[in-house]
């Protein structure tokens, strides 16, 4: 059995046709490294941040260990803008604490891990907390605001200052934002105020790793 072989017009449609799906595959990866140099490239870093751009490459090989699960930002950029109550009830920001490293975590009474990770985090503020440094842990208890102090002064943790947002308007800013899937959930944020690393789960931070962790973090950022 014989085809009849196609014409010559035929035969160029094709041709035609695998021209523009090339064309297109071309013009689709183009795209793509576009958008991966505009997430990745130093000019996608605000100019706020780009002093912290040394301070991720110092913790990239320090998020081991105890911090295997801590995931160092490839561009530092600045946090979701949060609100909270400080220690004496007044409102805070991030913005508060710009010049210092600050590791916030957010925490609740009902949260087992929050719980169990609080005693190494009053351990680390006691060890390196200063002018330069701070773990600002946040209480997202929205009902009963006197558990929460009751639990810590019942429990010895008495080195962390007590912030808090009972609205829970900020578990809900950061979970839209990706930061929160669950509690606990921690950020580093330079100096600069721009987050560098995110930790979506408890962590052991009064170990060794953590310790060497956060004292990278404070090492002197040099292009302020």
């Amino acid at each position: 059995m014989t085809t009849t072989p196609p014409s010559p017009a035929k035969r160029s449609a094709p041709r035609l046709a695998g021209l523009g799906l090339g064309l297109l595959v071309l013009l689709g990866a183009g795209a793509a490294w576009y958008g991966l140099a505009d997430h990745n490239g130093s000019g996608s870093i605000p100019g706020e941040c780009r002093a912290t751009q040394a301070m991720t490459e110092r913790l990239k090989p320090l998020a081991t260990g105890e911090l295997a699960a801590v995931t160092v930002g490839t561009t530092p950029k600045p946090p979701p803008v949060i609100a909270f109550n400080g220690p004496d009830g007044q409102a805070k920001s991030l913005g508060d604490f710009k010049g210092r490293t600050v590791l916030v975590n957010l925490w609740a009474t009902w949260c087992v891990p929050c719980r169990e990770e609080m005693p190494a985090l009053d351990k680390l503020q006691a060890a390196l907390g200063g002018k330069e440094f701070e773990v600002v842990a946040i209480n997202v208890d929205t009902r009963n605001a006197e558990k929460p102090k009751a639990w810590l002064q019942d429990n010895g943790i008495h080195n962390l200052a007590y912030y808090a947002d009972p609205s829970g308007k900020v578990l809900q800013v950061l979970q839209k934002s990706g930061h929160v899937v669950g509690l606990p959930t921690t950020l580093i944020v330079g100096p600069s105020g721009c987050e560098v690393a995110l930790l979506k789960g408890p962590a052991e931070w009064a170990s060794p790793d953590a310790m060497a962790f956060v004292k990278a973090a404070l090492e002197p950022q040099t292009g302020r």
